[in-house]
């Protein structure tokens, strides 16, 4: 009966300063609010960067030429031609857990259709590209072994291709010039839409690597091979089993010399782009926290002007046997409704303005729960803190001292 008298009398009081109660609740709202909208834009950011690796294939492991360096979140390698189609052969013949090899030359060329020209990116690739790198066949057929190892002319062309240099005209059987190289189109990939680097993965021609190195790029070398592993518990070992490979291949070991190739792993990968985001999420998070202290140090202000303004009931109450522990309760009822209150409204105004970002701005939002578990216990913590020491003063003043005051 005490507790519901004492949540009558902290309504009571709330209600009867409005202005000034919602200004209280303004921080925590803000606090709760911005806590749970950017957790979910980091969640969002996370997922999608997770399902771009995923999307490239399953259990991967990919061996670049030279090292890689990494610069505003874009991978930068030299020019090294150490890498060659025998080691992706030596690799394959000699390591059981690999189930596919993918060798990749890319260029840069002009591409033409008729009188129409567009710069794209030409893969050189072998006809496993499409399982190991998790790519579907839209129209026509990806090439075969058989195309690949005669080193015929014929390319497998993506959605933006199609849209730069076809229009409405069927790609299929027609003849393209790569460069001064006739090819024909085979096929057409589904689209993809862009890669974690942000690179559009529908604006490449697959052409077979061997046709590649030799009509095209004229060179020897390739630039990287993905490798499919059978399971993912095999990833670390078939990784460590292609360093001793390729540096036995190189001449590595006589010489003692660092790898001319850089090897990474799938799931390295992911966790490397998910201990970025978590940082980035955690960081944003703590700053948005910050208005919940904020919104703390505003419930302390009231519940100090509200002691000074309640000064004679708070003596009147002592005189007439309420003990120093019912006036405890009763400040912290009051600066609990309004954490609890501006808690509230702030999940509620959080999840209303991430869904809001997610279906106007089209971006990937992900509200958890555990955020909102998180930014309303800490909405509650702040105001029991911010509450404690006005409710000890309340309960310290002395009855006839207070009693006596204007």
């Amino acid at each position: 009966m005490k507790i519901y008298r004492s949540l009558k009398i902290s309504q009571k009081t709330l209600l009867a300063h409005k202005l000034r109660t919602v200004l209280a609740l303004l921080g925590i709202i803000v606090g709760v609010s911005a806590v749970i909208i950017m957790i979910a834009i980091g969640n969002g950011a996370e997922e999608e960067v997770v399902s771009k690796i995923e999307a490239m294939g399953t259990n991967l492991v990919i061996v670049n030429a030279g090292e890689i360096k990494t610069t505003g979140g874009r991978q930068f390698r030299g020019s090294v031609a150490t890498l060659t189609l025998e080691d992706v052969d030596v690799i394959e013949k000699n390591i059981n857990s690999v189930t596919g090899t993918v060798p990749i030359q890319t260029k840069k060329i002009q591409v033409k259709y008729g009188n129409l020209i567009t710069n794209t990116t030409i893969v050189g690739s072998s006809p496993n590209f499409t399982l190991v790198r998790n790519f579907k066949i839209e129209k026509g057929v990806f090439f075969t072994d058989m195309e690949e190892r005669a080193s015929m002319r014929v390319a497998v062309i993506g959605a933006s291709v199609v849209k730069n240099i076809f229009g409405d005209d069927d790609p299929i059987n027609a003849t393209i010039r790569i460069g001064k190289v006739p090819f024909k189109v085979i096929g057409v990939l589904e689209s993809k839409g862009v890669d974690m680097y942000g690179t559009d993965q529908d604006d490449q021609i697959i052409i077979p690597i061997r046709t590649a190195l030799r009509r095209v790029f004229n060179q020897t070398y390739i630039s990287s091979v993905y490798l499919q592993i059978n399971k993912q518990e095999n990833m670390e070992i078939a990784a460590a089993s292609v360093q001793k490979i390729l540096r036995e291949e190189h001449k590595l070991d006589k010489k003692n010399k660092p790898d001319d190739f850089t090897i990474q792993n799938q799931v390295d990968l992911i966790e490397a782009q998910k201990e970025t985001s978590d940082t980035f999420t955690t960081l944003t998070a703590s700053i948005a926290g910050v208005s919940l202290i904020v919104g703390g140090i505003g419930i302390l202000a009231v519940m100090l002007l509200s002691i000074r303004e309640r000064t004679n009931e708070i003596g009147l109450r002592i005189a007439v046997g309420a003990r120093r522990k019912d006036i405890r309760t009763q400040f912290l009822f009051e600066s609990s409704f309004l954490s609890i209150g501006g808690g509230i409204i702030g999940i509620i105004i959080g999840i209303i303005v991430s869904l809001s970002i997610k279906y106007i701005l089209d971006w990937n939002i992900v509200i958890s729960l555990t955020s909102i578990m998180l930014s309303f216990g800490f909405s509650m913590a702040i105001g029991l803190f911010f509450g404690v020491y006005p409710a000890h003063r309340a309960s310290l003043l002395d009855p006839i001292n207070a009693l006596r005051s204007e």
